[in-house]
């Protein structure tokens, strides 16, 4: 059983939300669904993302009440630094630079990325 059935995300702009995310969550090994603006990875757990009619067309602020981040996991430390790498190619702004990879703690191996619309993922070697 995952422990994790879905996560639904309501972006303002959906076309460059998909590239950044799909190369991040491709680079995770998430499967891209060509029918929807989803990934799935292979727990099952899937991401669905959108531009409902319903959103207010405020900036995402991660640091209102809500979701502050989500983490993902990833095989390891030379995909964590490849990432790191490319990651500002992608749309992506790297967070706690100047800590990395241990922003989290010595103990902790991880890359905080934040995207052009203000979310932050972490993604952290899956050993730690």
């Amino acid at each position: 059983m995952r422990a994790v059935h879905h996560l639904d995300l309501w972006v303002s702009d959906a076309a460059t939300a998909e590239g950044e995310w799909g190369w991040l969550l491709g680079e995770l090994g998430w499967e891209a669904d060509s029918t929807t603006t989803s990934w799935l990875h292979a727990d099952g757990t899937y991401l669905f993302m959108e531009r409902s009619a319903d959103l207010v067309d405020e900036p995402h602020d991660r640091l209102r009440p809500g979701v502050n981040h989500v983490a993902l996991t990833c095989e390891d430390r030379a995909l964590l630094d490849r990432m790191r790498a490319e990651s500002s190619s992608h749309g992506w702004h790297e967070l706690f630079a100047d800590r990395y990879p241990h922003a989290g703690g010595d103990a902790h191996t991880a890359l905080f990325l934040e995207s052009s619309e203000g979310f932050e993922v972490e993604v952290v070697v899956s050993s730690d």
